[in-house]
């Protein structure tokens, strides 16, 4: 039993750490993106507009990240 709590208490900020959506920022527009399961669509809707291969947006060129913050504000 005392080995079962620990875990729970263990896991548990992970879980909400999990669950949490990572934000954003846009330094071209200044605003916060809340990259969640939608946010991840509309990027993957880019990719797959502009024929590039899944990528992180983090490990993206400036360039490229700056794109698609543009087609993304155009995109509401």
């Amino acid at each position: 039993m005392k080995a079962l709590l620990t875990a729970t208490v263990l896991l548990t900020p992970a879980t909400f750490v999990a669950c949490t959506p990572r934000q954003v920022y846009d330094p071209y527009y200044h605003d916060t993106h809340h990259w969640n399961d939608q946010e991840d669509a509309r990027y993957r809707q880019w990719e797959a507009e502009t024929h590039r291969d899944h990528v992180d947006l983090a490990k993206r060129s400036e360039p490229d990240q700056h794109e698609y913050f543009d087609w993304r504000h155009n995109h509401q």
